[in-house]
């Protein structure tokens, strides 16, 4: 018996996909339910996701998974977490994301800590000092 169901998306730089995991009464079945491929767009120049896409897999995957008699309890997605699209006062994405391996950050960190010294910006985010890395 099912007490319940999960699905989970790990969405990675070359490929993504939706895995069901349904908890029983002593242990978790994993099945992978939809996989697709992820890659980067060339767009104004810059290397970008492609969201409108990756939604459509998603949602995909989640019908996929509701194919299961079991009724889905929770989403999870899981990325690389460090790119992010700017929306505006309507919510709505104003250009793709920036993906993490464009280019575009080449040579900031030694501007940023001519304006923040090292020991303040960590102080401040926590973060470690990468390339790829968005504060």
């Amino acid at each position: 018996m099912v007490l319940s169901s999960h699905l989970a998306f790990d969405l990675g730089a070359t490929s993504g996909r939706a895995i069901l995991g349904r908890l029983e009464k002593d242990h978790l079945t994993l099945t992978e339910v939809h996989r697709f491929p992820n890659a980067m767009l060339r767009e104004r120049g810059r290397y970008v996701w492609d969201t409108n896409r990756l939604f459509s897999e998603i949602n995909f995957g989640i019908a996929a998974a509701r194919t299961s008699q079991d009724p889905i309890s929770s989403i999870g997605v899981d990325t690389w977490g460090v790119d992010f699209g700017l929306l505006d006062a309507k919510g709505t994405l104003l250009s793709m994301p920036v993906a993490y391996r464009d280019p575009y950050t080449d040579g900031i960190m030694d501007e940023i800590f001519r304006i923040i010294p090292r020991e303040t910006l960590y102080a401040r985010t926590g973060i470690q000092f990468m390339q790829l890395n968005s504060l």
